[in-house]
């Protein structure tokens, strides 16, 4: 186990390195100068514009070679700064991470996990039932195949603006003030529900098929028809079926929540969401390297602890990663 960990924490570490390396190195081959993006936002005279651009220049360290940029970045990033946000200055991209995050959280937790549990549940009943297989199959292959920001479009449509059942942008009502009292609870989830339906709706397909092939296959193995041999019963060589087929969901489940602050970038822009999707999309649009190297630190950041904990759990669900280390002791 000591020696399965040992490994393990050596290869995420070297991930994490060149990830955040790429992450650093890839805004700043991008086109385009984020500080004149920056000044067009104000109406100011060419040569104070000018005194105005050398200046930020030097203020973000973008006059500084490469290397030096690099470094200053590992500084920084082990220092805990992520820097302050060209797009949204002179806010830290911290703050505004920490403010992103916790709608993201609460749109996408619910929707990854509730469609994981259900997927699962009707994968299962459609690969030990045929019948079931048949009516249940061209529904999901419907909703995996929808992209995310159409099925958004379609059901904001539907729901908000034809039945106006609900609010088709933001995450609460303006002239609310975010707090925890019913008031804004109530508002909040009212805007909630139909990211929440479209990301939801759109994984349980996706889901699902994923566990009906996998029971077929398991039922299927070599196992599996020994077992029937020796006479056991059905649920027996369902249930190690099951156990089998859960492995690569569980593994799905895990990346699903690692690139959980990356949000549903589209849904988050159809309903103008304010989660960490939404803010990436502006730092992108506004070549706003501090805010991009941020929001993609926490989806390599995520993506790694969960990947982390996910093979921690195999251990336990997995006997056979276990034993390879082992050697059955």
């Amino acid at each position: 186990m000591k020696r399965y960990l040992t490994r393990k924490i050596v290869i995420y570490i070297l991930t994490f390195f060149f990830a955040v390396t790429i992450d650093w190195a890839i805004p700043r081959f991008m086109p385009g100068d984020p500080v004149a993006v920056l000044l067009s936002r104000f109406a100011t005279l060419p040569n104070v514009a000018e005194h105005l651009h050398s200046y930020f220049i030097q203020a973000f360290g973008l006059d500084k070679p490469l290397w030096e940029q690099y470094i200053s970045f590992w500084n920084a990033l082990l220092h805990g700064d992520l820097g302050i946000s060209i797009y949204y200055y002179p806010k830290p991209v911290a703050e505004i991470i920490k403010s992103a995050l916790p709608y993201d959280i609460a749109l996408l937790v619910p929707s990854i996990v509730l469609s994981w549990i259900v997927g699962n549940w009707l994968g299962a009943l459609a690969g030990k039932n045929r019948k079931l297989d048949s009516y249940l199959m061209p529904v999901f292959y419907f909703l995996t195949a929808s992209p995310y920001f159409w099925f958004a479009i379609v059901l904001a449509y539907l729901l908000g603006v034809k039945l106006d059942l609900f609010p088709v942008s933001g995450a609460y009502s303006y002239g609310i003030i975010p707090s925890l009292s019913w008031a804004f609870i109530k508002d909040f989830l009212h805007h909630w529900t139909l990211p929440f339906l479209s990301l939801f709706l759109v994984q349980l397909g996706g889901w699902a098929i994923g566990m009906r092939n996998m029971i077929i296959y398991e039922i299927e193995a070599d196992y599996a028809h020994y077992l029937e041999a020796l006479g056991s019963s059905e649920r027996l060589i369902l249930k190690h079926a099951f156990r089998n087929a859960m492995l690569p969901q569980v593994t799905g489940l895990a990346l699903q929540l690692g690139l959980i602050v990356a949000g549903a970038l589209t849904t988050e822009i159809v309903f103008s969401y304010p989660g960490i999707g939404y803010v990436l999309m502006q730092g992108i649009l506004n070549q706003d390297y501090f805010l991009i190297q941020g929001c993609f630190l926490m989806i390599i950041l995520n993506v790694l602890v969960a990947n982390f904990l996910i093979d921690l759990l195999y251990v336990v669900i997995d006997p056979r990663v276990k034993y390879s280390y082992t050697g059955g002791e």
